[in-house]
């Protein structure tokens, strides 16, 4: 395979969430040529090879793609428990709550949602997202909550400025009605 589309096969490897087949690749390139694509993929697996590498091309299900090095399963499991996994819905708003009006306490969380948070908060406590920051100087002193730099990490924030205005989040966010009528109108096109 030429140099030039070693970079481009290399680029759609990467890219790709399912493994590509010979054929998916032909269509890509526009000169397809099965045994090119295939000496390609070689000279792809060799490269990483040689240089030691944390990369390799594997056939898997049909198709090739770009993969770590079996032998770093080690060190990529501990990566894995450390990713947060995606939030719920009610983690997602209490977070929000707690972003947009930190220091806050657990009873003015529960008073803006109306359901109790004990559990969404262990959570996002246990994932790092929120953190202690304190305690609220009132009777009985309840500890107030803030976000924390696995928060700014978990959302792409450099710092909590970058937050949308809540204005922004309006125009952003459908309201409830906004978003029945979304439904409707998609049930209806559905039935035409």
């Amino acid at each position: 395979m030429k140099g030039e589309y070693l970079p481009i096969l290399e680029a759609l490897l990467f890219a790709s969430p399912d493994p590509l087949s010979i054929g998916q690749l032909q269509e890509l390139f526009d000169d397809g040529d099965r045994e090119n694509i295939v000496q390609g993929l070689q000279q792809l697996k060799e490269l990483y090879e040689s240089k030691g590498s944390g990369l390799t091309i594997i056939e898997v299900a049909g198709g090739f793609r770009m993969s770590t090095r079996p032998d770093l399963h080690p060190w990529l499991s501990r990566l894995a428990r450390a990713r947060p996994s995606r939030l719920s819905r009610p983690a997602l708003e209490t977070v929000a709550i707690v972003a947009y009006r930190q220091p806050i306490t657990k009873a003015e969380i529960e008073a803006i949602r109306g359901v109790s948070v004990d559990g969404v908060l262990k959570t996002l406590i246990e994932r790092g997202l929120i953190r202690i920051v304190g305690r609220k100087r009132e009777v009985g002193r309840p500890i107030l909550y803030g976000t924390s730099r696995a928060f700014l990490e978990y959302f792409g924030f450099q710092e909590l400025t970058e937050l949308p205005s809540l204005h922004e989040l309006e125009t952003m966010v459908p309201t409830r009605e906004e978003t029945a009528q979304l439904t409707v109108t998609e049930t209806e096109r559905m039935e035409s």
